[in-house]
């Protein structure tokens, strides 16, 4: 494991920048196709003044403006310590308090979209009852093993602010006795059930951009950040130069 301190003085602009450019030619493509897989429902099925299709296009760019601040925060933090030169001791704290609303407008627009469709499925309902009760019970169990064991501080980037936390052992206990992953892998699964209880064919396509999208976040941001904190770039980076 690196120190921050470490990457920080040998880090260069080309690092903060890494996947950044396949991340927006991937959320590009990945919002067309979504887009492309809305149905319109019957006319005049709103909710809230918004059809089912807008609900969706509301919870779309409310994820890709989530994960484009995420990035920019991630980076800055991990590589030039901006969060805590500009908030100190309280650097965590406000940044969570930025993070958890889009986190939680997630579901919240899935149901809305859900709720205003009329584009069914097409599946048996006692089908998607079943697998939509259960996807959603094991994103609210795995849900509760985030915030009891990993803890809510290192689910918002800890290990980019604390050289404490990124010490901090693996977690084994709830869910992640079955998966490493368990909030991307698991707790987005919930949004599958979301729309399957709905019976929503606007929110399954929604439920599947939010998922995919946030596996484009994890390989196009956080897993080059991982190697940078747990594995060794930070001491076989060529010296840093600003420029």
């Amino acid at each position: 494991m690196s120190r921050l301190a470490d990457i920080r003085a040998r880090s260069t602009w080309r690092d903060i920048l890494e996947g950044q450019l396949q991340h927006a030619a991937i959320a590009v493509l990945m919002v067309a196709g979504a887009c492309a897989l809305m149905q319109a429902p019957e006319p005049g099925a709103h909710l809230l003044w918004l059809s089912a299709p807008q609900w969706a296009a509301v919870s779309i760019a409310l994820a890709v403006v989530h994960q484009v601040i995420v990035a920019i925060v991630f980076r800055l933090q991990l590589h030039r310590n901006l969060i805590s030169r500009l908030f100190g001791d309280k650097d965590i704290q406000r940044w969570s308090a930025l993070f958890m609303p889009f986190l939680v407008a997630r579901p919240i627009t899935v149901i809305l979209t859900g709720w205003a469709d009329t584009v069914p499925i097409g599946l048996p309902p006692v089908v998607q009852w079943v697998v939509g009760a259960m996807l959603v019970v094991l994103a609210i169990v795995t849900m509760h093993s985030v915030l009891k064991h990993f803890t809510l501080r290192r689910a918002v980037g800890g290990d980019h602010f604390r050289d404490e936390i990124a010490a901090m052992p693996m977690v084994r206990q709830g869910m992640f006795r079955y998966t490493d992953n368990a909030m991307y892998g698991i707790v987005f699964g919930g949004l599958w059930g979301i729309a399957l209880l709905f019976d929503s064919w606007n929110a399954l396509v929604l439920a599947l951009f939010q998922q995919a999208y946030i596996w484009v976040h994890m390989y196009c941001t956080e897993k080059p950040d991982m190697e940078w904190i747990y594995g060794n770039r930070s001491r076989v980076a060529a010296p840093r130069v600003d420029r």
